[in-house]
């Protein structure tokens, strides 16, 4: 087929496919939708071009830990160059019916989700029905008050089971993996995430997880739950990604990296994400937060989380429970000292 035959010729961009390994500077040719050549090609009468010299051509991002999931994000998103927004880390419950909820509010972006565990474990262990019509992130501050140990809690065996029960039902309705945001639901033993991990094994889908503990000392230091985390993937086969190690490994990054490396290297199906900037964002309600040991244990003192809405810095402890009973579901912006961003 001719060249005059092409859509849309982009037109002298440098060419970037991570998967191949090219990086050049050159033409992309698109017919149907589809790339249908790249190189040097001749022009042709009629044809649209875009002139694409000094930018880069490149497949669409993919965003794994993307917690805006709406059409408005979508577009903040496409200006970057995000083709696929998937909300892993956190999840959502129930799963079938989110995804409803996206095709009926026309999605600009491709899109996905995992599993919520937390989500599951509130349920069971303190009957909060995951609400669709709030934000996954607004559910992860109901019951700020810790209603039923969903927090704080090790989860009985037939817990564990019911639990189960749901993220078995979620994967197959499209759940992408699990998401494990362990460090909001501290309380969660090694039996728990085990069988948690079990379930994503035997589906052959990842963990997206958040570790439990985010802690320059010891004990439950950041370090203490990466080991954690690697034994997870030793024992149970599960695929374990790790969400943000830059700030949650906070002042002991590098020997953190050193640890996971290791694993790697012995072959342990383990995955590493790490955003390139140093503040991070999340609700009041964390447990992490609400410990008083916060500023020793992470070199943070609470003048470093600042409320995004009104941009109130905190004084002290008492300031952010405060916050945290006003709005369990407010967000908060904390600066991470040391977290190699």
């Amino acid at each position: 087929m001719s060249n005059d035959a092409y859509d849309l010729v982009i037109r002298g961009g440098r060419v970037i496919d991570p998967e191949s390994g090219r990086d050049e500077i050159a033409d992309v040719a698109i017919r149907s939708g589809t790339i249908a050549a790249v190189g040097a090609i001749p022009a042709a009468s009629g044809e649209k071009t875009l002139d694409a010299s000094g930018k880069v051509v490149c497949p669409g991002f993919v965003d794994i830990h993307a917690h805006g999931q709406s059409v408005a994000a979508d577009w903040m998103q496409a200006f970057d160059g995000v083709t696929t927004a998937l909300e892993l880390e956190v999840g959502v419950l129930p799963v079938a019916a989110w995804y409803d909820r996206q095709r009926a509010e026309g999605r600009v972006l491709n899109h996905g989700v995992s599993v919520g565990w937390i989500f599951a474990r509130k349920a069971v262990k303190a009957g909060i029905a995951p609400d669709l019509d709030l934000h996954p992130m607004e559910m992860m501050g109901q019951g700020a008050d810790d209603e039923g140990g969903w927090s704080s809690a090790v989860a009985s065996a037939d817990e564990i089971s019911r639990i189960q029960d749901i993220l078995s039902a979620g994967l197959r309705e499209g759940g992408i993996g699990i998401g494990i945001p362990h460090g909001y639901a501290p309380g969660a033993g090694v039996k728990e995430m085990t069988a948690v991990c079990g379930i994503a094994a035997q589906a052959g889908v990842p963990t997206f997880t958040h570790i439990p503990f985010m802690s320059n000392t010891d004990p439950q230091s950041s370090e203490e739950a990466y080991v954690r985390l690697i034994g997870y993937a030793a024992a149970t086969g599960a695929h374990m990604h790790v969400c943000h190690l830059n700030s949650t490994s906070l002042h002991d990054i590098g020997r953190c990296r050193e640890l996971l490396l290791n694993a790697q290297g012995k072959g342990l199906p383990i995955t590493v994400e790490a955003y390139p900037y140093g503040t991070g964002s999340t609700v009041v309600s964390a447990a992490f937060f609400a410990d008083p040991e916060f500023p020793k244990r992470t070199g943070s003192s609470y003048a470093s989380i600042e409320l995004i809405h009104n941009r109130h810095q905190m004084r002290d402890r008492d300031d952010l429970l405060g916050a945290r009973r006003a709005d369990p579901g407010g967000a908060g912006r904390l600066a991470f000292p040391g977290s190699g961003a």
